[in-house]
């Protein structure tokens, strides 16, 4: 068992654990309500549910998948814990992927103004990014993750075991992002991810830990994005709108991350802070996992003017997440918007 700590004692004085291992019994003296899908219920529930010892447990189901991540399935979580008559000392229990993790948290935060919520991914991208950090929330037509809220978990359960019933696709989309941030923070844990056979569940383990503690420290540095933190969402800029554009539905979110890398990387290179080599061997990686590394951009103008929904824009300046060789990275914007165009030029659409 690892614990990794969390302390926000800059802003919030929170601390919790994010307990990486075999999920224990877990013994509450309220109510509990668990938010999930209905895949990983069908798969996992009943696993949960033996470790949950509560006097009073409920399941609340939400359909399954991003476009669903709306403010009416926020509502619909709503409608059920007041129907359960949840007080202010209840909790509520976010079993599944980001998209679950993001929304239970948004409606823990502003059910009664706020009651406890504790994370329990069960896919590789919540494993390591999503369920650590306090970011909820759901999209709107204007944008991805727009209306949320930073709240913190009072914990996060990682076991790792949720992962063999994972499929390869939402594996791989784990995948890139837990390599954004060996990209950006951690030459040796890129090395280390290059060489790594992440099917042997040891070397998983040892992968998982290392983003989450990546994640963790920035997070303690920074919990609301003001800094650092804003590092993490690298290939996010132009991801989100490669999502935004097709609607959510085309790419799941961390293939979008993966284009997006691929993106910045080339906007680095045009800027001189990547040399080929090291682009390349980004793409070798992602490839290597069946991951996207091109987007048929069709209105170069249209791309362009989505980065400005962008959380990170600001003052009508689009900030820019670029590494910095491998290993490091740069937050820029005052990136001339005819150089931004000329990388999005490279992504046209050809006939």
């Amino acid at each position: 068992m690892t614990t990794i700590p969390i302390t926000l004692e800059s802003s919030t004085a929170i601390s919790y654990d994010i307990i990486l291992g075999k999920l224990p019994p877990m013994n509450f003296s309220t109510k509990v309500v668990v938010v999930t899908n209905p895949t990983v219920s069908s798969l996992h529930i009943k696993k949960l549910l033996k470790e949950i010892n509560a006097p009073f447990v409920k399941v609340i189901t939400v359909p399954d998948g991003e476009q669903y991540k709306t403010l009416q399935t926020i509502e619909a979580i709503l409608e059920e814990m007041f129907t359960y008559k949840l007080d202010r000392k209840s909790l509520v229990i976010a079993f599944g992927g980001g998209v679950i993790g993001d929304m239970a948290g948004f409606a823990a935060s502003i059910y009664q103004r706020g009651i406890d919520f504790i994370q329990i991914p069960t896919t590789l991208l919540s494993q390591v990014d999503a369920s650590v950090g306090g970011k909820t929330g759901v999209n709107n037509a204007f944008g991805k993750n727009l209306i949320g809220a930073f709240y913190q978990p009072k914990a996060v359960y990682i076991d790792p075991t949720f992962l063999k019933t994972l499929p390869k696709r939402e594996f791989a989309a784990g995948v890139a992002e837990m390599v954004k941030m060996a990209i950006t923070f951690d030459k040796d844990f890129f090395q280390f991810l290059e060489q790594a056979d992440l099917n042997d569940d040891e070397v998983l383990k040892e992968a998982i830990a290392r983003s989450v503690q990546t994640k963790a420290s920035v997070v303690n540095q920074d919990e609301k994005e003001s800094g650092i933190r804003a590092v993490l969402n690298y290939g996010h800029t132009f991801g989100h709108v490669v999502e935004n554009e097709t609607n959510y539905t085309t790419y799941l979110h961390g293939e979008a991350v993966a284009i997006g890398m691929v993106m910045a990387n080339t906007l680095a290179q045009e800027l001189g802070l990547l040399t080929p080599q090291e682009a390349q061997r980004v793409v070798t990686f992602l490839e290597r996992f069946d991951l996207p590394t091109h987007y048929p951009i069709r209105n170069v103008e249209t791309f362009y003017d989505h980065f400005f929904l962008d959380k990170k824009s600001a003052n009508d300046k689009i900030t820019f997440i670029l590494p910095n060789g491998i290993g490091g990275h740069v937050m820029r914007d005052d990136i001339p918007k005819d150089t931004v165009i000329k990388t999005l030029a490279s992504f046209v659409e050809t006939k």
